[in-house]
């Protein structure tokens, strides 16, 4: 069974010592991705922003493995704030309303002030 690492190229992963995604055998793990544009590095300010920022990293690595959205079996959300849940459902409900996959929410602190939401996801080939 082959294993294949996944970089958004962000110099972070390098540092850290993590891929963005891994892929294994029917498996894809997509680490925590949070709302920066890898572009320009810059965090938006808004949830929303980073959101959709977070989901389009995501569908990049899962793109890059072979895999789409709809193998996504498992999802976590993790959220600076309660009181961004509701905004954040609106943007990931659009994303996963037909695929369902088991999720979890959990408020929490992130590693730096700036990000509001980190999601990860887990993706198995059909």
């Amino acid at each position: 069974m082959t294993r294949r690492l996944i970089s958004t190229g962000s110099t972070f992963e390098k540092i850290a010592g993590y891929s963005r995604a891994v892929v294994q055998g029917p498996w894809c793990f997509v680490a925590g991705t949070t709302g920066y544009d890898y572009a320009t590095m810059i965090m938006p300010e808004a949830v929303e922003e980073q959101t959709r920022n977070a989901m389009a990293t995501i569908e990049k690595a899962l793109a890059e493995g072979g895999f789409t959205l709809s193998d996504v079996v498992r999802v976590h959300y993790y959220l600076k704030d309660a009181a961004l849940v509701d905004s954040v459902f609106e943007i990931v409900g659009g994303f996963f309303a037909d695929i369902r996959p088991a999720a979890t929410m959990l408020i929490c602190d992130l590693v730096d002030p700036e990000i509001l939401i980190e999601i990860e996801v887990t993706a198995l080939k059909s």
